[in-house]
């Protein structure tokens, strides 16, 4: 039985595009069918269906072909559990061109250093993006979701509610908002 080559692909947002990552795959060796892929969930995510795939396809004396770590993982624990897996069903992992036995201990020390630095990489970017949305915040530009009614309808929802004659259904239809939106104006109207 010769080895296969199992490729995995992953990105964060539905905007993003796997085609990058799917022509690195092809030329690392690895057959457009044998490519499995998430679009739209986070390395963070515990529920990613096509790295399921991906494990599942992968046999004995097989490779793992990632074009980057941070597509497989985020976190140094679930890159831990992936190699585990790996290692006890006998498949190598190739991330990029480098090759990593997790099975081997100079293999499974280079790999645990990466998944250090993968999540390090990923820490960073959450502090950032907290730093820059802080700094948003502060001058204004950032100010949330902007209710779905307008002022002058937020007050007139609250006046009719108050008159016990519309239940919340009632208003929703109204006002063509969702029920929540309605317990949400309520709310904010009671609220000096």
């Amino acid at each position: 039985m010769s080895a296969t080559l199992i490729g995995y692909a992953r990105c964060s947002t539905d905007s993003q595009d796997l085609a990058a990552q799917r022509q690195t795959l092809q030329e690392l060796g690895v057959a457009e069918d044998r490519i499995y892929t998430d679009h739209g969930l986070t390395g963070t995510a515990r529920v990613r269906p096509g790295l399921d795939q991906a494990l599942a396809a992968v046999r004995k004396g097989d490779t793992l072909v990632v074009a980057k770590l941070d597509r497989l993982a985020r976190s140094v624990p679930d890159a831990r559990s992936i190699a585990d897996r790996l290692r006890e069903r006998g498949v190598k992992l190739a991330l990029g061109q480098a090759l990593y036995d997790p099975g081997d201990p100079m293999g499974k020390m280079f790999f645990n250093i990466l998944a250090t630095f993968a999540e390090f990489e990923a820490d960073l970017i959450r502090m950032r993006t907290r730093e820059g949305m802080a700094i948003a915040r502060a001058r204004g530009k950032l100010r949330g979701k902007q209710p779905k009614l307008s002022d002058k309808q937020q007050r007139e929802l609250s006046r009719m509610h108050a008159t016990g004659e519309y239940s919340i259904s009632d208003l929703a239809e109204l006002f063509s908002v969702s029920r929540p939106t309605v317990y949400r104006t309520l709310n904010r109207c009671r609220t000096p």
